[in-house]
C-alpha cells in the first residue's frame, strides 16, 4: 500500500513539529514540508505551484503569524494580512489538486470577549471579540469559515480545531513577541540568574534568545548590584482565568480528529459549526501560572503585577465536550509539561536576527 502523502504547513513552528513528531510516531505516511525560504505561503503562484507538483493527499494548516498582546497590538495589520493569505492560498490550491482531507489550527481567541464559560462551539460570532487581538482572531475565523463553505460547496472533507493557550518544546523566547508561557519562563530564569549575582550568565542569555527590554534589564541590574530582594514585576493584574494544553497533547488530538471517520466527525459537529475546541479542562490565574513556573525554575524571589499593562480577556477556559465525547484527553500535566519547556529552553539552540540558528 502507498503512504499517505501529508503536507505539514508550518512544520518547523511549535504546533506543526509537534504534528509532524506525531505522525512520524505513527509511521506510514510521506510528510511533506518546506520552509519558509523554500515556500512563502502568502503568494499564491507559489503555493499553487507547489500543490501541483507535490500532489498531497492530506494537509495540516498549521502555519501562521503569532504572537502574544504586544504583538498583536503593535502589528495588527501583519497578523491578519499574513494569516488570511496563508489560509485562503492553502485551503483553495488544496481544493484545486483534489486534497482528500484537511485540518485547519486555529486559536481560543476566536470566541467574544465576554463568552459563556467554559467557551462551547457555539459562542463562535456570538459577540464582540476581545480588542487586543481581534484582527489575528478574525482572520482564524475566516480560516474556519473557509474549511465550511468548501465542505458545502465542493463536498470536501476539511476540519478544523481551536487549540487553547499552547506551550512546549520548539516555542518562542522573544520578550517583546512571545505567548504567555515563554515569556515567564524566560523572565523567570533571567530572574533566577540576578538573584545569584550571575550577570554574564544574563548577558549571555541576551546573546542566545534575543534582546531584553530595557525596563526588564533595569530591574535585573538593581537586584544584581543593588543587592535587593529579588522581585519580577510582570504585566496585568495576575487575576485573569487562562488554560493552557501542552504541544504534544494538541498534536495528538489534531491527528486523532483528523483520523476520525467522516460519519463520526458530522456525528459531533454540523455543516456551519463544525470546528472543535481541543484544550485540558483546566485553568488557573496568572498570578498562580506565574508562582508555578517561578517554583519549576527554582526562582527564589517576589513576583508582582502591573495593573497599568492590560490583562486581555478576563477568562478564557474552553468546553470540551466534543473532544471528550471523541475519546481525547490531555496526558501532560502543567509541572511537567513546563518542566519539559524549561528543559528545552535551556537546551535550544541560539538565536540570530530572531531566528534559530540552523547549524549551532
Amino acid at each position: 500500500m502507498t503512504p499517505t502523502r501529508i503536507y505539514v504547513a508550518g512544520h518547523r513552528g511549535m504546533v506543526g513539529s509537534a504534528i509532524v513528531r506525531s505522525l512520524q510516531q505513527r509511521g506510514g505516511a510521506t510528510l511533506i514540508t518546506r520552509t519558509h525560504a523554500e515556500l512563502d505561503l502568502t503568494q499564491q503562484a507559489a503555493v499553487r505551484a507547489f500543490f501541483e507538483a507535490e500532489r498531497p493527499e492530506q494537509v495540516y494548516l498549521a502555519a501562521a503569524k503569532v504572537g502574544g498582546i504586544h504583538a498583536n497590538q503593535t502589528y495588527p495589520a501583519e497578523f491578519i494580512y499574513q494569516n488570511l493569505m496563508i489560509e485562503a492560498h492553502i485551503i483553495h490550491e488544496s481544493w484545486r489538486v483534489g486534497v482528500q482531507k484537511l485540518l485547519f489550527l486555529g486559536s481560543s481567541c476566536i470566541y467574544p470577549k465576554l463568552a459563556p464559560q467554559p467557551m462551547p462551539e457555539e459562542a463562535l460570532l456570538t459577540g464582540t471579540l476581545e480588542a487586543t487581538n481581534e484582527p489575528y482572531a478574525i482572520a482564524k475565523i475566516a480560516g474556519i469559515k473557509l474549511c465550511e463553505s468548501y465542505n458545502r460547496q465542493y463536498g470536501t472533507d476539511y476540519r478544523s480545531v481551536m487549540p487553547t493557550n499552547l506551550y512546549g518544546l520548539g516555542d518562542h523566547y522573544d520578550l517583546q513577541n512571545s505567548h504567555v508561557i515563554p515569556a515567564m519562563i524566560r523572565k523567570l530564569h533571567l530572574a533566577k540568574l540576578a538573584a545569584a549575582r550571575n550577570w554574564p550568565a544574563i548577558e549571555q542569555d541576551e546573546t542566545r534568545n534575543g534582546p531584553i527590554p530595557q525596563e526588564l534589564k533595569r530591574q535585573l541590574h538593581d537586584t544584581c548590584t543593588l543587592q535587593l530582594e529579588p522581585c519580577l514585576t510582570l504585566w496585568g493584574t495576575g487575576t485573569p482565568m487562562r488554560e493552557f494544553l501542552y504541544v504534544d497533547d494538541m498534536a495528538e488530538a489534531s491527528v486523532q480528529v483528523m483520523n476520525l471517520a467522516p460519519a463520526t466527525y458530522q456525528a459531533h459537529t454540523r455543516p456551519m459549526l463544525s470546528h472543535i475546541n481541543v484544550g485540558s479542562g483546566e485553568e488557573l490565574t496568572i498570578r498562580q501560572l506565574a508562582e508555578t513556573v517561578a517554583h519549576v525554575i527554582g526562582y527564589p524571589g517576589r513576583i508582582e503585577f502591573d495593573p497599568s499593562q492590560p490583562d486581555g480577556t478576563p477568562r478564557k477556559l474552553m468546553d470540551i465536550s466534543r473532544l471528550h465525547a471523541l475519546g481525547c484527553r490531555a496526558k501532560v500535566s502543567l509541572t511537567e509539561g513546563l518542566a519539559r519547556a524549561y528543559t528545552d529552553f535551556q537546551t535550544r539552540k541560539p538565536v540570530v536576527g530572531g531566528k534559530l540558528m540552523a547549524n549551532a
